[in-house]
C-alpha cells in the first residue's frame, strides 16, 4: 500500500503516537480465512501455489508481497469498540503482486482504532490464468464483500455499513468492486452468493483507474490486459468507463507528486463520477508521492483517514 522505508516508518511512528494501545487489542485478535469454500472459481487449468517475497532486504517480517495466489484471503482486524461499521481493503501491486501481509496492515489497524472493524483482502492476479481473466479480482473482491456480510454477526458488524478502500492498482479492484457490484462474474457457490456486493461507500487513494494511453499505469496495464492491447478492450476494463447509477458515493484522494500512477487516473475517475451524478469527493495534496502516510514528517497526523471516514460516514457508514 506504501512505497519505500520512510514512509513505513512515519506510518508505525503514527500508529505508536495516536492508536497503539487500541491497535494491539486489536492485533491479538487478527484471523485469516480463505474466501472460497474449496477452490475458487476459474481453477480447473490453474497449477499456481502461493508465494511469498519480501518487499524490501531489510524489511520488517510482515512486509511482504504475493507474486502468485492460489488462495484468496482475508484478514480481519476486529475493531475492540466496534461501532458496527467494516471496511473492505483493497491493496495495490500493479496487478504483479498483492502488497500486503499476515497480521494486519497499518492501515487495517488504524481503522479498527477508529471502532471499524477492517478486512484485508489477498486477491487473486490474472497472469496467474485464472479462467476470469481480468475478471479475477473483481470475482475476489465481490466474494470478500459477500463474505463480510454473510459473517457481520461474529464481529458486531451492521450489513448495511461496509465501506470499500482501494489503493494503486487496489483501486482499480475496488472502483470497479463499485461499478460491477451487481454484475455476475461467478456462479454462486454457496448461501454467501446471497448477499449484496455493493459498497455503502468507496474510498479510492492514488489508484490506477484507466487502462487507455495516455493516463495508463503501463504496468498494471500489461499485468491485467497483457500486450497488444485493443482500444476497445482497454475502454471495457477502465474503471472510469459506465459508470452507473447505483455506482456507491465515492472519495478520492492523492498526492500531486506522485511518481508512479499517474494523477491524472484519479481526475479521470472524478470527471466521470461527477458526470454520472454520483456524490464524490477528491483531495489533491500536495506531498505524498505514491502512497499517502498516516503521518506527515512533520509529525502531524495525515487529514486522509478523517476526511475519508467524514465523506463515508455522511453516505451510509454511520458513526
Amino acid at each position: 500500500m506504501s512505497r519505500g522505508i520512510d514512509r513505513r516508518t512515519l506510518i508505525a511512528a503514527s500508529l505508536a503516537a495516536t492508536a497503539a494501545p487500541r491497535a494491539a487489542a486489536a492485533g491479538d485478535r487478527v484471523e485469516r480465512h480463505p474466501i472460497w469454500p474449496s477452490q475458487p472459481p476459474g481453477s480447473e487449468h490453474v497449477s499456481v501455489v502461493d508465494q511469498v517475497v519480501s518487499r524490501s532486504p531489510n524489511g520488517l517480517p510482515d512486509d511482504i508481497a504475493w507474486p502468485h495466489v492460489a488462495t484468496p484471503m482475508i484478514t480481519v482486524v476486529p475493531a475492540p469498540r466496534p461501532t458496527g461499521a467494516a471496511v473492505l481493503l483493497c491493496p495495490g501491486g500493479s496487478f504483479a503482486r498483492v502488497a500486503v501481509g499476515r497480521n494486519g496492515s497499518e492501515i487495517a489497524h488504524m481503522f479498527a482504532a477508529r471502532g471499524i472493524t477492517a478486512f484485508d483482502l489477498l486477491y487473486r492476479l490474472p497472469h496467474d490464468g485464472w479462467a476470469a481473466g481480468p475478471d479475477t479480482p473483481l470475482q475476489d473482491a465481490q466474494r470478500a464483500m459477500r463474505w463480510i456480510r454473510a459473517n457481520a454477526g461474529r464481529w458486531r458488524i451492521d450489513p448495511a455499513r461496509v465501506a470499500a478502500c482501494g489503493f494503486s492498482a487496489g483501486g482499480h479492484v475496488a472502483a470497479r468492486l463499485g461499478s460491477r457490484a451487481s454484475t455476475e462474474t461467478y456462479a454462486a457457490v454457496d448461501d454467501i452468493d446471497r448477499q449484496p456486493a455493493r459498497p455503502v461507500a468507496l474510498g479510492l487513494f492514488f489508484p490506477v483507474i484507466t487502462m487507455l494511453e495516455p493516463s495508463a499505469h503501463a504496468v498494471s496495464r500489461r499485468e491485467l490486459l497483457g500486450e497488444d492491447v485493443s482500444e476497445a478492450r482497454a475502454r471495457h476494463y477502465s474503471a472510469e468507463s459506465d459508470i452507473p447509477a447505483e455506482m456507491p458515493p465515492t472519495f478520492l484522494a492523492l498526492a500531486a507528486n506522485d511518481p508512479v500512477v499517474p494523477p491524472a487516473n484519479a481526475f479521470l475517475m472524478f470527471e466521470a463520477l461527477q458526470r454520472a451524478h454520483i456524490p464524490s469527493e477528491l483531495m489533491v495534496f500536495e506531498q505524498g508521492g505514491h502512497g499517502l502516510p498516516l503521518v506527515r514528517p512533520n509529525a502531524s497526523a495525515h487529514p486522509w483517514p478523517t476526511l475519508f471516514l467524514d465523506f463515508a460516514r455522511q453516505h451510509g457508514l454511520g458513526n
